[in-house]
């Protein structure tokens, strides 16, 4: 680190040394009341903890030191933006490479096959969660990473397709089964219905016409009790059944953890051939520039109503899946805040990149689960980690690649050789 500094100057060493100590002095004298002094009120006495003092002096330095190392090591960086970092050349490495693309896919099927089997009932639970917003996520990476449309309404979808589930079963008995791809119809209706009003429409207006949407959708559920029983919700929701066969808890829970690894692995294979389709370059000339994009004679209604579309279709599945899975649901679980949540799955992970989504989810859903041991300081932990990656990692942490198509001209110089 101190190298670092030196290579730059050692008016950059200085200068950061200075900013550092006046950070930790800064902090001290905020903390002293709190940190050194402790007034005993039963017994009339004050004890001095003055290691205390040192404590957050020297712990403030460090934490400012390497802070601005980082910021001075990415400002250094800044001109080869476009470089991969080592985990995304490993990544391109291995799917470069057709046997190690083959061997590291057998590994994670693998993995994932013996998951249920390694683990206990609430991790694979956990794990059923951040499939689910996987799933959400790469829909939503549709709409915002790929066609470039910000959607803050994303789980009035998802919430459509939970109560179109608990309904039918609750009224009629319509299995799981049945209305997995109802589910994913009504959302993809739903989602042709939000993006007529909202053609013309791009950045912050259509953010406050999508969040105004989601938050239409959340009254509907909340205020209809007498069809979708307010914010009582419907509980007693039917788990699929294997043929026919109700399962208990335990084999459920492990049944639906198998569900979700084939419902991700068929959304994995859909969206990553509509990236590379011609539809998927269409949303991509449209997030770069809509006037250029019209221009070359892409029908831009026609691309953003694919877009709200598609990605509404695999909320409305996840949305079934989420209300067989809880079998309880209610408008408490589909507020503004699923919407943010999935968003930054989008945003953190990377914009149009699939396997950025699944590292954002993994994240943002899994690492506030294991810090449930730091109590109270959990939400400031995950707090921390989202702002540094914003910070050094703004494009996301696994960013999209384009693919690159190369003409090769030997046909060509060897007619004109003959």
């Amino acid at each position: 680190m101190v190298q670092f500094f030196l290579t730059a100057g050692c008016d950059s060493v200085g200068h950061a040394v200075r900013k550092s100590l006046l950070a930790a002095a800064w902090f001290v004298f905020l903390t002293f009341p709190l940190m050194v002094i402790k007034v005993n009120t039963i017994e009339n006495t004050v004890v001095w903890r003055w290691e205390n003092m040192g404590y957050v002096a020297v712990s403030i330095f460090l934490g400012s030191f390497v802070w601005r190392w980082l910021l001075a090591r990415k400002e250094l960086k800044e001109d080869n933006a476009n470089e991969e970092t080592s985990a995304e050349k490993l990544l391109t490495k291995v799917q470069s490479h057709p046997v190690l693309k083959y061997s590291a896919l057998a590994v994670v099927a693998l993995l994932a096959g013996l998951y249920p089997q390694v683990f206990d009932l609430y991790q694979t639970n956990i794990m059923i969660s951040c499939l689910v917003y996987i799933v959400l996520g790469l829909g939503l990476n549709i709409v915002v990473g790929l066609a470039g449309l910000l959607d803050l309404g994303y789980v009035a979808f998802y919430a459509v397709g939970a109560y179109a589930y608990a309904l039918c079963n609750m009224h009629w008995d319509i299995g799981f089964w049945y209305m997995l791809p109802v589910g994913g119809v009504l959302g993809t209706i739903l989602g042709v219905m939000l993006g007529f009003p909202v053609l013309r429409l791009r950045g912050d207006y259509l953010a406050i016409v999508t969040l105004g949407f989601g938050e239409i959708i959340r009254l509907i559920l909340e205020n209809w009790g007498d069809v979708t029983m307010g914010p009582s919700g419907i509980s007693n929701i039917d788990r699929p059944a294997l043929f026919g066969v109700k399962l208990g808890i335990t084999d459920s829970t492990i049944y639906m953890y198998y569900i979700m690894i084939g419902l991700l692995v068929f959304t994995i294979f859909c969206v990553n051939r509509l990236q590379n389709s011609r539809i998927g370059r269409a949303w991509l000339a449209l997030r770069e520039d809509e006037i250029a994009c019209q221009a070359m004679g892409i029908d831009k209604v026609k691309t953003k109503l694919l877009a709200f579309a598609l990605g509404a279709s695999w909320a409305g599945m996840a949305g079934v899946v989420f209300a067989a899975k809880t079998t309880f649901i209610n408008p408490a679980s589909f507020t503004f805040w699923e919407s943010a949540i999935i968003l930054s799955i989008v945003v953190i992970g990377g914009m149009g990149s699939i396997r950025g989504v699944i590292a954002g989810a993994i994240i943002l859903i899994l690492v506030p689960e294991y810090l449930r041991d730091f109590a109270e300081f959990r939400m400031l932990l995950f707090g921390a980690i989202m702002v540094l990656v914003m910070v050094f990692r703004p494009q996301g942490l696994i960013s999209a690649k384009r693919k690159i198509y190369k003409y090769n001209d030997t046909n060509t110089a060897g007619a004109a050789n003959e």
